[in-house]
């Protein structure tokens, strides 16, 4: 039985051969969006880190507010200068978890200098009004409900911050330089269309 009261239907030897559970990841490519995860509830964290993969971003997933703040370097114990070098393009947390809520962590990282400018999208299963106003109101870019799908995910590249956008844009300006043209596919013609609308 897992922590949160729900029931494992994965053994850690299978987490591992999906690449969940993992510990080292692959380094961290430079084009590749890095997203922190932050769920308490291991089934949530698995969901949320296999879609953030299909959609090719790096994720880090952690199962408390304390432990994003760790990773971030913010819990004051154990900054070091590790974390200066530390990308982190978009944080997506849930909003009840035990120890320190997904809105008491926004308010943290909204505090900070290193990390006010990274979009922070808030998830839960609880569609309360009051709570989506004030996570909003407090700086969160989003507020997704779960079960999240891969088209809410998909709509977090919205959000990346304005260095990650310019980077891509700048790929794809080279892109355009050094292929021939080429008749888009129909399939790709619609998602590039919609990508130009958003920006």
């Amino acid at each position: 039985m897992a922590k949160d009261g729900g029931a494992s239907c994965l053994r850690r030897s299978e987490m591992i051969g999906i690449g969940i559970g993992e510990l080292e990841s692959p380094p961290l490519d430079s084009d590749q969006v890095h997203v922190l995860a932050v769920d308490d509830s291991l089934v949530d964290r698995i969901v949320i880190e296999r879609l953030l993969r299909i959609t090719s971003c790096k994720v880090t997933a952690v199962d408390s507010g304390w432990r994003a703040l760790e990773f971030l370097g913010l819990d004051d114990k154990k900054a070091s200068v590790e974390f200066d070098r530390l990308k982190v393009d978009l944080i997506i947390t849930d909003y009840c978890m035990p120890g320190m809520t997904g809105y008491e962590l926004l308010k943290k990282i909204k505090e900070s200098t290193s990390f006010k400018e990274v979009p922070v999208v808030i998830m839960s299963s609880e569609n309360v009004i009051t709570r989506i106003d004030r996570c909003l109101e407090e700086g969160a870019e989003d507020f997704l409900l779960k079960p999240v799908k891969l088209a809410d995910v998909k709509r977090l590249r919205n959000y990346l911050t304005k260095d990650v956008k310019i980077a891509a844009a700048g790929d794809e300006n080279k892109r355009k330089l050094t292929t021939p043209p080429q008749p888009p596919l129909s399939s790709t013609s619609s998602m590039e269309s919609s990508d130009s609308t958003v920006e």
